[in-house]
């Protein structure tokens, strides 16, 4: 696409899902027009990179809808010194976005081959502030705590662990549950055993690999 095509794709974007969406945060308005999320598509995917759609990136995994980014950034209120943890790289758009807005990302990727094609592309834009892990974070976390945590895939049974990987008044954003029935999840660390919930939307998104599956979570 040429660049003016580009650039009205972008601002469509914004204007037509992103904002309909109730995301009004101007930091993250900023983060999503200045980032380019057409060089973290793959590229015969070029032309719905600015599409309300998710985007196959390989390994059988997906880049979430944009209207989904821009309301977990909003959701996150991510600071400028803010330590933060994403689990699942994938294509590294959202590692961009999240190393734009805070102070240094810690992002673990279970899928080599993902995780140094992302490498090279936050590379390329001179994203210097990220640290990128090939590992399972479910089956260790990296160590903590973080102001901030970002899961891009989905649990389906809620996993209390990573909140107590928080700081206090540290947040977490998971979408929980199994299709056709998944919440989009804030948790906010309030104490040294208090956490604060609240329920965003409701949305599918593909599990985190070897996500443990099982009865109903409870709240």
């Amino acid at each position: 696409m040429e660049q003016d095509a580009l650039d009205q794709a972008r601002f469509n974007m914004v204007h037509q899902q992103i904002r309909p969406w109730e995301v009004l945060d101007r930091r993250v308005i900023a983060v999503i027009s200045e980032v380019p999320r057409e060089r973290f598509v793959p590229q015969p995917y070029t032309g719905l990179a600015f599409a309300d759609t998710e985007i196959p990136i390989g390994q059988g995994q997906r880049m979430m809808s944009p209207k989904i980014e821009a309301r977990m950034l909003q959701a996150l209120d991510v600071q400028a010194n803010d330590r933060i943890l994403e689990l699942g790289t994938g294509s590294g758009y959202m590692t961009a976005c999240l190393a734009y807005l805070g102070g240094q990302v810690t992002s673990v990727e279970i899928h080599a081959e993902l995780l140094e094609q992302a490498r090279r592309r936050l590379a390329d834009q001179e994203i210097l502030n990220v640290e990128l892990l090939n590992a399972d974070a479910l089956a260790e976390i990296p160590e903590g705590p973080f102001d901030v945590i970002a899961i891009t895939g989905s649990l389906p049974m809620r996993d209390d662990r990573f909140r107590t990987h928080l700081k206090p008044g540290g947040r977490l954003f998971m979408v929980v549950g199994e299709p056709p029935v998944m919440e989009a999840l804030l948790i906010t660390r309030v104490g040294e055993s208090a956490w604060k919930q609240e329920s965003l939307f409701e949305t599918e998104l593909p599990p985190l690999v070897n996500a443990p599956h099982g009865s109903p979570f409870q709240f």
